[in-house]
């Protein structure tokens, strides 16, 4: 490391729960990052992609002469030269079932396209030219001769008898139907109950918007049939085993996947694309390089989207006040196709995640999970999680005001104590650890809600009107996948450590090197990480569902179980000494009662440069794949308070802050980022955010003109802070973190909003409530208040 970098680190404390400085960051900061566009390979050739500009339709065919004819032209590829190549489709493989007890139907989604366009901006043809300009221009010749065909965007329109059919496989769109839970028992205790809170509520489709748009650049060895993409991805080992079984139909040996930085992410770049497909036909047919890049306004059309769904939901309570029942009756859109694990955001996740840290006895739902003539639906930070938090939260707050309860004192009586763990949830699932009443406390303290009364008569002062809520989450991280651990010990004194996680801005390079160097004592400047080249993975998760530090830690330490036996072994060797007499610590064998020792590094230089020696391991290096960490449920607590100006609607958030608990918190600084990244995210949904189509299947919001983001005077500084509880579902007690923040910020703003509209009898708004949205109601409130 140069001066620059260890300047950033303070020395000897690169440890478990320090506030270590990415690795990554210097290189970063300087412009030396390498993102997929920025790969430039000889003789490359590039692809640009002719997208439908309607939603629905019938394609008969293709006039491309004067595109094969334009200058730099290389070739053209429709739809029908990917379906007659035979390649195969991405389908959703969940074992989900309908409620008559049917398996789910997964239709796959085409390699690249069809000749039934299902919506906005699906790829009809590819043009190949020498360069990008000219693939542009020449796409502009191609002449289409398509039908248009009636459309429907609406998911709740779709299921109508003689709606439009977005594919003959679904009668009335429907592509799941799943239930779950004890109908008769909710019936019982919605029956019994003192009060019933329903609420309609909707959860706003949301463009993913990553700082780096998509790229993929294809090569082809044509003497050893052998593709490489180079792609940015969220796991290489995941995306190369869909791409070469799911989709081209060949021996994964027989294609490598490579990744580079990655500008953000957030589920879209999880899976396959199109775009993947026709880069990599392209460079077998041609025998050059084809590369590909998605412009921001084009990437509203091709990348998944996030959320989208709706919701009748209903809580039982009795008279004193506790939860009794959960009942929720929703509707997923899940967009043109059912994407590879769409089904699952809006069955599992919701249904694992609605219940919180509450000791509801008893919910049931159903789910139907709807086609329609808009851009597919995918995960998205959180991809259902948040939507189960924001149900159940948003029907507390209402309860509250229907009863006279005060919403915290709710909460408070409702949460689950921790005497009580494990503790058997209504979603079907056992938490094991958590202290919620401590979580609540710490976050009234921290955010002088004693003091909200004051501050709500000076806003109101000023002519505003303030609001404040909580929300407390918990959240089901996904659940265990086979993962890679592997610590390689190279020649020039580094350490190698290789996982099939893999990091798109959360920091992984410095996290994994910390655990690391706290199990093995190898110093932390000495430490690489090698992730995203698929070639060199046994197994690999990817980064996905808040697993990362969970997987990887348990894969990486039962590696390093493995270099310590055999490193033990070399010690033993080089001291003279009974394997038995020695004693690891602080990366050095001890000959216990002496002072004869030998370091870790200095034992794999030995095993490395001695050569073969009867009975010891070839070298200390551990290579191995574990089963993955079971779901763990990290937890917290948001506060939010904020003022609404009465005269312009506008809503200015004005102390936000979260008390979470991840278990075993590795690095707080790195954390503290996620969620405070993510609580931004969260913002957006709720007050600005939301893509929208016009009844023809047009995007009205196809750019960032059109698509608001939040900026940065839109956010208070973000206070974060931890309680730890360590989980016992993995060695290292983490419960993961990086959905956390997106998860409890949708409730907690919308609920602040609502009691700071409460005066003027306002009690429901949908997301995002933009200042217009505010301003109408507010305007419609006060005609109603003056006739009273």
């Amino acid at each position: 490391m140069n001066e620059i970098e260890t300047s950033l680190l303070a020395p000897g404390k690169f440890g478990v729960g320090q506030p270590v400085p990415r690795k990554e960051d210097p290189r970063l900061i300087r412009g030396r990052g390498c993102y997929t566009d920025d790969l430039r390979l000889p003789d490359q050739l590039h692809a640009f992609i002719l997208r439908s500009p309607v939603a629905a339709a019938k394609i008969n065919g293709f006039d491309t002469a004067a595109a094969a004819a334009a200058p730099g032209v290389v070739a053209v590829y429709t739809v029908f030269d990917f379906l007659e190549a035979g390649y195969r489709g991405q389908r959703c493989k969940l074992p989900l079932v309908n409620r008559d007890g049917s398996k789910m139907h997964a239709e796959p989604r085409p390699a690249f396209g069809t000749t039934d366009i299902r919506h906005i901006g699906e790829p009809m043809a590819v043009v190949i030219g020498e360069t990008l300009t000219q693939a542009r221009d020449a796409a502009e010749r191609i002449e289409v001769d398509f039908e248009v065909k009636p459309t429907v965007t609406d998911p709740l329109e779709a299921m109508a008898d003689g709606a439009p059919q977005v594919s003959g496989d679904y009668p009335n769109n429907v592509g799941l139907d799943y239930v779950f839970g004890d109908e008769q028992a909710v019936a019982e205790a919605f029956a019994q109950a003192a009060h019933v809170t329903t609420l309609r509520l909707v959860n706003n489709r949301l463009a993913v918007v990553a700082m780096e748009p998509r790229a993929a650049v294809a090569e082809y060895d044509a003497e050893r049939e052998h593709f490489t993409l180079h792609v940015g991805s969220q796991g290489v080992f995941g995306l190369k085993n869909t791409l070469a079984n799911d989709i081209l139909g060949i021996d994964p040996a027989k294609l490598r996947v490579l990744t580079y930085d990655v500008g953000g992410s957030f589920g879209m770049k999880i899976s396959s694309y199109p775009e993947y497909a026709a880069v990599l036909h392209a460079a077998r047919a041609l025998g050059r390089p084809v590369r590909w890049r998605d412009e921001r306004s084009e990437s509203f059309l091709s990348d998944h989207q996030g959320r989208d769904s709706l919701y009748e939901a209903s809580l039982a309570l009795d008279a004193d006040g506790n939860f009794k029942a959960l009942k929720i009756d929703m509707v997923g859109n899940l967009g043109a196709y059912m994407g590879f694990v769409t089904p699952m955001i809006v069955t599992l996740n919701i249904r694992k995640n609605a219940p919180g840290p509450y000791r509801t006895p008893v919910m049931a739902m159903r789910s139907r999970s709807v086609l329609t003539h808009t851009v597919p639906i995918g995960p998205y930070r959180g991809a259902g999680r948040p939507e189960g938090v924001y149900i159940m939260e948003r029907l507390i707050d209402a309860a509250a005001r229907e009863t006279g309860f005060d919403p915290i004192e709710l909460r408070r009586k409702n949460l689950v104590p921790p005497e009580a763990m494990p503790f058997a949830a209504a979603s079907g699932l056992a938490y094991d650890s958590g202290d919620f009443p401590r979580l609540l406390e710490r976050a009234l303290e921290l955010a002088d809600d004693a003091g909200y009364g004051a501050r709500a008569v000076e806003s109101r002062a000023r002519g505003k009107l303030r609001g404040r809520a909580i929300a407390c989450y918990l959240e089901v991280t996904a659940d265990k996948v086979p993962e890679m651990g592997g610590l390689r010990f190279e020649p020039d004194g580094r350490v190698t450590l290789i996982t099939g996680t893999s990091d798109y801005g959360q920091g992984h390079w410095s996290t994994f090197a910390q655990i690391l160097h706290d199990r093995l004592g190898v110093p932390f400047e000495q430490i690489d990480l090698l992730q995203k080249d698929s070639d060199q993975l046994l197994a690999g998760g990817g980064s996905g569902g808040s697993r990362s530090v969970m997987n990887s830690s348990l894969a990486l330490l039962a590696a390093a179980d493995e270099v310590e036996a055999k490193a033990r072994q070399w010690a033993a060797h080089s001291l003279e000494a009974p394997e038995a007499d020695l004693v690891f610590e602080a990366g050095a064998f001890t000959v216990v009662g002496t002072d004869r020792k030998v370091g870790l590094l200095e034992v794999a230089e030995i095993a490395r440069n001695t050569g073969p020696v009867d009975g010891l391991p070839d070298d200390v290096d551990a290579s191995l794949t574990v089963e993955g960490a079971p779901s763990a449920f990290p937890n917290g607590v948001h506060y939010c308070e904020l003022e609404v100006d009465l005269g312009t609607g506008r809503v200015a958030i004005d102390r936000y802050l979260s008390v979470n608990d991840f278990g075993t918190i590795v690095n707080p600084m790195l954390t503290r980022g996620q969620i405070q990244g993510g609580i931004v995210q969260g913002i957006g949904q709720a007050l600005v955010e939301s893509m929208v189509y016009n009844d023809e299947g047009q995007l009205l919001s196809g750019s960032l003109i059109d698509y608001s983001l939040p900026r940065a005077d839109d956010v208070p500084a973000i206070q974060v802070e931890f309680v730890e509880v360590p989980c016992t579902t993995n060695p290292l007690g983490a419960k993961g973190c990086g959905e956390a923040g997106a998860t409890g910020a949708p409730p907690t703003v919308m609920n602040a909003l609502l009691d700071a509209l409460a005066p003027l009898g306002i009690t429901h708004l949908d997301m995002p409530a933009t200042t217009e949205v505010v301003w109408q109601a507010i305007a419609a409130a006060r005609p109603a208040q003056a006739a009273e």
